[in-house]
């Protein structure tokens, strides 16, 4: 077989080392502007798939016989032929087998020494995307051939096996590796500029108001370089994450309320139903949600202003199928001006499967062109995602969508209904 050695040339811990401070100097090399516009989420999984660590993986279905040819074999150094004399070669008529083993990932990985291995690795010939096994023979011993090559591919996979559980641990820390990098060179250069991004507005909390229709807790019933921004950083408020998800836990306490009171609700329209939520916004917070209210290219259902600022924007919709979500997003976004960042969806249904609703929600929001992410749900029917602002997309928005059941008014229940 051919004699180059594998898994010898570098070991595993040196790569590693070598790889994150690569990672990191990638990191420390972006243009400032594009830190500071750039979606932060956009340069952290850029640099990590730039970074992760691919192991090769065995394809064994594809394994192949890549060449069987007739060759002449110099047998001088067989202490088991008769020979006069070794110190000339003697060549004999023999074959030569070449195995081709296909793989998907990086071949750099068959020259690296993992944390566990023996003194005795495989041997053979890497190519872009093939490991070649090479057997000389002098007999046709097609039986000696197939156990010599299964045998090194086991051991090729043991070494692979090793590399991948360090090349997981690697990939794994990547993330918090990037994000850290990253805030920190943020924060020195606004630092150094004199600015703070971003800057969370103080929404103030009525002194001893506690949290509007909370439930009791007792109750038992259910790429970087393809990242281009345009103009220079500027800095500019937003709301904080903190209040973001004050307010939308507001909204979510409603909506118990509103599922556990279902007759109060039934007969409510669209505008009565958000009438409902401004009220408890309002006796949560000092400052003004409106109805009904301009903001940069049309009129919203829900806006939160502080200090003169849009801080906060949601929709409200009765379920109409997926074409309505859709067209309510579009609607949203086409009333964000470049500052606003945090925005809601209220979906009412009044549909018989509710159920079939939800799982049109998780399916049909991803489907929209401004789609970034889906960071999961936070409850059955609470959704959360990131988009992008449709005039840059490096501008990120947070959209939540709270869906719920209002039902429908029947006659009984509007006979049985307080008058």
């Amino acid at each position: 077989m051919a004699h180059e050695l594998l898994f010898n040339k570098c070991s595993i811990f040196g790569v590693l080392q070598s790889h994150a401070e690569g990672a990191k100097k990638k990191a420390q090399s972006i243009a400032p502007n594009a830190l500071l516009n750039a979606s932060e989420d956009d340069l952290v999984q850029a640099l990590v798939e730039e970074f992760r660590m691919h192991v090769p993986v065995i394809k064994d279905d594809e394994i192949y016989i890549a060449n069987a040819e007739e060759t002449r074999v110099d047998v001088s150094g067989d202490p088991m032929r008769r020979l006069f004399n070794r110190s000339a070669p003697f060549y004999v008529p023999g074959n030569k087998t070449v195995i081709a083993v296909p793989f998907e990932g990086d071949a750099a990985f068959f020259r690296i020494q993992p944390q566990t291995y023996t003194l005795n690795p495989p041997h053979g010939e890497i190519t872009r995307d093939e490991v070649l096994l090479t057997y000389v023979r002098t007999d046709q011993n097609a039986e000696a051939i197939k156990q010599g090559y299964q045998s090194t591919v086991n051991s090729i996979k043991q070494y692979l096996g090793s590399l991948s559980e360090s090349a997981a641990q690697f990939n794994s820390q990547l993330d918090p590796l990037m994000r850290s990098e990253l805030q920190a060179r943020k924060n020195r250069l606004l630092a150094d500029a004199g600015m703070t991004a971003a800057i969370g507005l103080p929404m103030k909390r009525r002194q001893g108001m506690p949290t509007t229709y909370a439930l009791p807790v007792s109750r038992r019933t259910p790429k970087i370089e393809e990242i281009s921004v345009g103009a220079a950083f500027q800095p500019e408020p937003a709301l904080s994450n903190e209040n973001y998800e004050e307010i939308i836990q507001i909204m979510r306490n409603m909506v118990q309320v509103m599922e556990l009171s279902p007759h109060a609700f039934q007969t409510m329209r669209e505008e009565d139903l958000r009438s409902h939520f401004l009220v408890q916004l309002n006796g949560a917070f000092k400052g003004g949600a409106t109805g009904e209210t301009f903001n940069f290219q049309g009129k919203t259902d829900i806006l939160i202003r502080v200090d003169g600022k849009n801080v906060f924007i949601a929709e409200c919709k009765f379920w109409k199928g997926e074409k309505v979500l859709l067209e309510t997003i579009e609607q949203l976004l086409s009333y964000l001006s470049w500052r606003d960042t945090k925005t809601a969806i209220l979906i009412f249904n009044r549909n018989a499967n509710f159920s079939a609703v939800l799982s049109k929600i998780g399916e049909t929001v991803k489907t929209h062109p401004k789609f970034k992410r889906d960071h999961g749900k936070s409850s059955e029917s609470t959704f959360r995602y990131t988009f992008a602002q449709p005039n840059d997309s490096n501008r990120e928005i947070s959209l939540t969508i709270l869906a719920f059941d209002i039902p429908t008014a029947t006659e009984e229940n509007k006979r049985s209904a307080p008058s």
